[in-house]
């Protein structure tokens, strides 16, 4: 094993051993923090490091446990990690978002709305929560995919439901009952495939299922898309979301909508170009993604609060990537990966900036909101820059991620990619609606001019008893917005910039990213060692 596969292993094997650690100081809090900062901050410097050896050398692969390489007749056993350029960028931008969100949860003060109960549990659970994320992006098998799902979705159930109230539980229910169905069908598919194929690696099944008869294939590519898009948010799998994140704490909810759908992106992605390429599906998953755009920001238009209104537009923009990764081509795919990217990092941004405007109105629907521009000009600021990047609004990365998509479309010609054109351009229209209306409503009008104005309180006004909207703080710091919390929220803003600013280096990665995804043999070479049976 060589300096480079060394760190393969690290982005799973430091958060998991940090959460052990940070389980037996569950008495000091402040070591829990510095054990779970300087962790992640680690893990960010691994992935940094992958990215760069990944482009420069190709894909990485570890077989772990000293198992070997391949059996005749089986394919590789054990577990294989695999880091080529698209797996090596979602590592990055995940760990830089997990950095950032909890960095903005101490800040902010970790409480599940009780300050008797301390929630010791949060940061163990945040820490297996990343592991999760980094072993789905690192596993060279389906099986180790689905291991990935299960960790991280087990964190999450807990994180959703810290603080016990009734609305959390209620959602976190709903959430676990998705799941679960979710996880069933995809541990049918792993099934299905094995009993088609006797192998999970990926790049002994890239192989063997060319072999299979295509109504087989597309039989059981369906199925697993099914599992996927559900994990993915897409329409008209999508229904759970909205009413499972609102719920959550600011934090909580943050790290939701900027990494655990991407992961079902990803595994979409993986499972349309390496496993079942061809085009079998490729029509049905254009029209699930213009459903996914139109229907997630109609249903965004008609929110008022801000949580539920994010959370329609993260499905909504979902429908962008799902059209890239459709089209089957190098521009489309490179445009589906820039377009990840950003999303992570802008809808991440947007949902912490919605725990800072709770922290300073004591609410986050529209109805109570107003005057907040003149009332902090940071905080207007904060919200903007993000808002206008979601909206694609030149020169942003959203709006280059868009144009590369718009351009794919048009490369692809067919009557149908036209349509998708089409849906794209009046999606990021009334993308643009809604963040202008929670703009002038919440932002530049009087807080008088609002319906329930007087029920939130305005800074350094007094916090009414019945005001119930603000999460994982206490009610006498409504008005005030800790470094804590305003620090990580603008460096996220600050990669969302670089991502606008190097988006010409950034795309270029995107694009060998695309073109290795859709060279199948890059990958198979790597994995089985040139054996491509």
């Amino acid at each position: 094993m060589n300096a480079a596969q060394a760190l393969i292993p690290l982005p799973v094997l430091i958060p998991a051993l940090a959460a052990a650690a940070t389980l037996v100081a569950g008495r000091r809090p402040r070591l829990q923090r510095l054990i779970t900062q300087f962790a992640l901050t680690a893990v960010v410097v691994v992935c940094a490091a992958l990215v760069y050896l990944a482009d420069r050398d190709g894909t990485l692969v570890l077989h772990v446990g000293g198992w070997g390489q391949s059996v005749p007749g089986m394919g590789p056993l054990g577990i294989t990690l695999v880091v080529d350029r698209l797996s090596a960028l979602m590592l990055v931008v995940s760990a830089i978002v997990l950095l950032a969100v909890v960095a903005y949860a101490i800040g902010q003060g970790i409480r599940d709305g009780d300050e008797r109960q301390p929630t010791s549990i949060f940061l163990p659970t945040y820490l297996v929560l990343s592991a999760g994320v980094c072993t789905a992006f690192l596993a060279g098998d389906l099986f180790n995919l689905f291991v990935g799902f299960e960790v991280l979705l087990a964190a999450s159930f807990v994180l959703l439901t810290i603080g016990a109230s009734e609305d959390r539980v209620r959602a976190g229910i709903s959430y676990v009952l998705v799941s679960m169905v979710s996880s069933l069908i995809f541990l049918i598919g792993i099934a299905l495939v094995y009993a088609a194929t006797g192998t999970l690696n990926m790049a002994e099944l890239a192989l063997r299922l060319d072999d299979i008869p295509s109504g087989t294939r597309t039989a059981l590519f369906a199925v697993l898309l099914v599992a996927f898009g559900i994990k993915a948010a897409v329409f008209p799998l999508s229904t759970w979301l909205p009413d499972s994140y609102p719920t959550a704490p600011a934090p909580v909810t943050a790290v939701f909508a900027g990494l655990l759908t991407k992961v079902g992106v990803y595994a979409i992605i993986r499972a349309h170009s390496l496993l079942f390429p061809g085009g079998g599906l490729d029509n049905v998953l254009l029209v699930a993604g213009l459903l996914t755009m139109v229907i997630g920001i109609l249903g965004a238009i008609a929110q008022s609060d801000i949580k539920r209104l994010l959370s329609f537009t993260l499905v909504s923009h979902i429908g962008y990537m799902v059209f890239g990764v459709a089209l089957a081509n190098q521009l489309g795919m490179s445009g589906a990966i820039y377009y990840v990217a950003h999303h992570i990092v802008v809808q991440t941004t947007l949902f912490l900036v919605v725990g800072l405007i709770e922290r300073q109105a004591g609410a986050s629907t529209l109805q109570r909101l107003g005057g907040l521009a003149a009332a902090s000009p940071v905080l207007a600021f904060v919200f903007v820059v993000p808002a206008l990047n979601l909206g694609g609004i030149p020169p942003f990365s959203g709006f280059v991620g868009k144009v590369a998509l718009l351009e794919a479309g048009a490369e692809n010609g067919s009557p149908l990619a036209w349509i998708l054109v089409a849906g794209s351009v009046v999606t990021s229209l009334l993308t643009l609606y809604v963040v202008a209306r929670v703009w002038t409503k919440a932002f530049w009008r009087a807080r008088a001019d609002a319906p329930e104005g007087h029920l939130a309180g305005a800074a350094p006004a007094v916090l009414l008893d019945d005001i119930e909207d603000i999460e994982f703080a206490d009610r006498d710091s409504v008005g005030r917005m800790p470094m804590g919390m305003l620090a990580p929220t603008g460096l996220l803003i600050a990669v969302g910039l670089a991502l606008t600013v190097a988006a010409g280096p950034i795309f270029s990665y995107s694009e060998r990213a695309a073109a290795e995804v859709l060279d199948r043999g890059q990958y198979i070479s790597a994995v089985l060692g040139g054996d491509e049976r």
